[in-house]
């Protein structure tokens, strides 16, 4: 028998219910969807980042990982792929996304292959991915998909 494919989803909502978090569950069940089309199972594991707010900020300010922090980072060395998912604002990924990614090892990052998704309150927002979150994941040296998903708060139904 096979392992497992393991997907490892961050979402980096900052509110529950999260317009992030929703992008996320749906990029995940699609994702295991495509994948299990074989013979192999999908694992899928989501960390909401809000939940380590205060691990990331510690790991930031002393460059140690909390154990809790550690976990998830284990969880990202033994995924097979990453599925990130931000809200934009100003333009650009959420501070507690970014520092997530600052304070863990860059060397994690080299060929992860890595979905990027963010939301919004509108579409204006839409070419962060490319011009503020994409050249990160380069210079990380990620794999990122080629395709990406942004979602603005009218497509989940809102009204802007």
């Amino acid at each position: 028998m096979t392992r497992p494919h393991r997907i490892l989803a961050l979402s980096a909502g900052l509110s529950t219910p999260s317009s992030t978090r929703m992008l996320t569950d749906q990029l995940t069940r699609e994702t295991a969807a495509a994948l299990g089309t074989g013979s192999a199972e999908v694992e899928v594991t989501t960390v909401e980042l809000r939940e380590y707010a205060h691990d990331i900020t510690d790991a930031l300010l002393t460059r140690f990982p909390s154990e809790r922090l550690a976990m998830v980072i284990e969880q990202v060395r033994a995924a097979d792929a990453v599925i990130a998912v931000t809200p934009v604002f100003n333009v650009g990924p959420s501070g507690l996304f970014k520092m997530f990614f600052d304070a863990v090892d860059m060397e994690l990052w080299k060929g992860k292959p890595l979905l990027l998704g963010a939301t919004a309150g509108t579409a204006r927002h839409s070419l962060a991915i490319d011009y503020a979150i994409r050249p990160m994941f380069g210079y990380l040296k990620a794999e990122v998909v080629p395709t990406v998903v942004f979602a603005a708060s009218a497509d989940f139904g809102a009204d802007t």
